[in-house]
């Protein structure tokens, strides 16, 4: 039961590895752990494995990884077509090896052997032709030709000229950097062909796309029949509710049917889910390029739509923030009232008159009886800038305080 168990575990794994591999940067998945997993597989493992080899290996070993990674991402080279043509090969050959054995079944005619044969083959010229086919080069002598079929909308396409080619760009093209070439109506660099997607070639790639989703589902149901066939053939579910009183009903059987399935066609079972897993990715990849060609619109052409519309809001948002505080600011200007005239306010009436007097104000007839009995003497003292002003009381004989003046402030102290 362990060896079942592990197997299952081993099939999600694959499945959960593959989803975020591929498809881990659509934005259904952003914030989610398929997108860490994603970020992981991407660029976090390579970047712990660049520091492992730099600690390891120093400098020299650093470079060598550089040089390494040059060549298998940025520069032309046939290693992904190897991966796929392994893929390929040893899928085959291992349905081969352990299906074959029960074909014709009961189920399943003995001319799937053939046919099997057949499609693959096709798959593989399809692969060949999109591979070796030219995209839809731009050079000197083609580019007037392209220029008339491909004008220029001024929006996400205007008149210029390519750096490196030095010709003019026609609309809807684009420079590529790994093949080094201007690509006619360019979709997209694709690694496992080791060739860019454009003009002349995108019929190949939609149907090798279209080819290989028909061939997974074909050996998907291929190995379906054949499994089913066996539980026919070996009389699984009559042992079992004859001999093991299980319960004739869906519900009851098909655990003790997938158990036995896994312990005895577990690579059976591994090759279908394996296919049963690539035919849906197919069928998402197949789906978009088809959508595009119906719209008749680019991978390359989506992105620079997506960037042109992204600008336009972000301008719309600019604008809208700008209305907006022109307005506040205007509201502000109307809040705020205009200076006063200096003649107006020169010839305006004090706030000092609207002040009420208070009658009969004790400290008023305080001072005066202050002054009334009193003289006022002034003495100025020559070594300094003061002039004192002594307050002498008529009544007590004395002074009773003095003013004086320094750097224009008047004090009073008394005595």
């Amino acid at each position: 039961m362990a060896v079942q168990w592990l197997l299952v575990c081993h099939g999600l794994v694959t499945l959960l590895v593959l989803v975020s591999f591929l498809c881990g940067q659509w934005p259904i998945f952003q914030g989610t752990f398929i997108h860490t997993i994603h970020n992981f597989l991407t660029f976090g493992a390579f970047d712990y494995f660049r520091r492992f080899v730099e600690f390891v290996f120093g400098s020299r070993g650093s470079n060598a990884l550089h040089l390494t990674q040059y060549y298998c991402c940025d520069r032309p080279n046939p290693i992904l077509q190897a991966i796929y043509l392994a893929i390929v090969g040893g899928t085959y050959y291992l349905i081969v090896s352990s299906i074959f054995n029960y074909i014709p079944g009961h189920y399943i005619g003995g001319y799937h052997r053939y046919t099997s044969l057949l499609a693959v083959s096709v798959g593989i010229l399809l692969f060949l032709l999109t591979s070796f086919s030219d995209p839809g080069t731009i050079n000197a002598e083609n580019v007037s030709q392209y220029l008339s079929v491909y004008p220029y909308d001024n929006i996400i396409y205007s008149e210029k000229e390519c750096s490196t080619c030095k010709i003019l760009k026609p609309a809807r093209s684009k420079h590529c950097s790994i093949c080094d070439r201007c690509v006619a109506r360019f979709d997209h660099h694709c690694g496992w062909m080791n060739n860019c997607i454009g003009e002349k070639n995108t019929l190949y790639f939609v149907m090798f796309l279209l080819w290989h989703f028909f061939l997974c589902v074909y050996g998907t149901v291929a190995i379906g029949l054949v499994l089913a066939g066996r539980l026919k053939e070996l009389e699984v579910v009559y042992i079992l509710t004859a001999y093991y009183g299980i319960e004739d009903s869906f519900r009851s059987l098909a655990p003790h049917v997938v158990q036995w399935l896994l312990g005895s066609y577990n690579t059976q079972i591994l090759l279908m889910v394996f296919l049963a897993i690539v035919s849906l990715l197919l069928s998402g990849f197949f789906g978009y390029h088809a959508s595009l060609c119906l719209s008749n619109t680019t991978t390359n052409e989506t992105f620079k739509w997506q960037d042109y519309l992204s600008w336009q809001r972000k301008v719309k948002e600019a604008k809208a923030s700008a209305e907006a505080l022109n307005a506040s600011l205007g509201d502000l200007r109307q809040e705020i009232k205009p200076p006063e005239s200096k003649w107006k306010s020169f010839f305006r009436r004090s706030h000092l008159e609207d002040v009420e007097i208070i009658k009969n104000n004790i400290y008023d007839r305080a001072s005066s009886k202050i002054f009334t009995r009193s003289f006022i003497r002034f003495h100025h003292d020559p070594h300094s800038q003061h002039i004192i002003i002594i307050i002498i009381n008529l009544k007590r004989g004395k002074d009773v305080g003095f003013v004086f003046s320094y750097g224009g402030v008047i004090q009073f102290s008394l005595v």
